[in-house]
């Protein structure tokens, strides 16, 4: 088996390996998406109830300024119902309106504060919700993250030892070039060449469609030679079809 069979074989095992595992990186990834959005949520919820019991002690602060005042006007109603003069009736009665004016500022924020706490309550409310319904897509997302990885772990095995096996064959640097070719291409780090007209000798990459040299194509036909695209640089083979196709008209009879 020449060189270019040989690193044939072991980019399709690892093409049919990253086929299986794109599959349970795809169920890994939506369950790890929907854990995400459910920490968006909590930090979310987190941090509204955290303003909630803001908003709430300032309310309570504000309702207790209420209560205190109204017992000061109440002491000053009784004052004023007993003032001796004209003159001390006054004075009281600009204190009681000071204290009233005070007193519906701080009604009017409490009661501010209190719609913002309501508001407040609804959005958490809402969040819950969500976070209920999110919550059992994440546990849907989790079962089949397990499915897929069960269903595929026997094979993944097996792959891995079938690469492993042909891996062994293959020269170290003849390897590495194609471990970075599949890095930086994926499933076109190796390509087919494509027998355009056999007797114009015009072929092509498989990957990228542009043309090849004669050479190129010569030399993996007679040898096997490890043979790059002169243009996308994906390592090239010749597939059944195209071995077929560019036989001599005599050897096909």
């Amino acid at each position: 088996m020449d060189l270019t069979s040989k690193l044939l074989r072991v980019f399709l095992v690892e093409k049919q390996l990253r086929g299986l595992q794109t599959r349970l990186r795809s169920a890994e990834r939506f369950h790890s998406d929907q854990s995400a959005q459910l920490q968006q949520l909590d930090t979310k919820r987190t941090s509204l109830e955290s303003q909630l019991r803001q908003i709430t002690a300032v309310a309570a602060d504000q309702e207790g300024e209420v209560k205190r005042l109204d017992e000061k006007m109440a002491v000053i109603r009784e004052q004023m119902n007993s003032a001796q003069t004209n003159k001390e009736y006054k004075a009281f009665l600009t204190e009681m309106n000071t204290y009233k004016a005070e007193r519906d500022r701080l009604e009017t924020g409490a009661l501010e504060q209190m719609a913002k706490a309501e508001e407040l309550r609804k959005q958490v409310a809402e969040l819950v919700t969500q976070r209920g319904e999110r919550e059992q897509v994440q546990k849907v997302a989790a079962g089949e993250k397990t499915q897929r990885a069960d269903e595929i772990k026997d094979r993944v095995e097996e792959l891995k030892a079938q690469r492993k096996a042909a891996a062994a064959e293959v020269p170290p640097d003849a390897l590495k070039k194609l471990e970075l070719l599949i890095k930086q291409r994926g499933d076109e780090a190796m390509a087919p060449i494509e027998v355009q007209d056999r007797k114009r000798h015009e072929y092509t990459c498989g990957s990228c469609m542009m043309s090849l040299p004669v050479e190129s194509v010569s030399g993996l036909m007679s040898s096997g030679k490890l043979t790059f695209c002169v243009s996308c640089q994906c390592i090239l083979y010749l597939d059944e079809e195209a071995a077929k196709a560019m036989q001599p008209a005599a050897s096909k009879r």
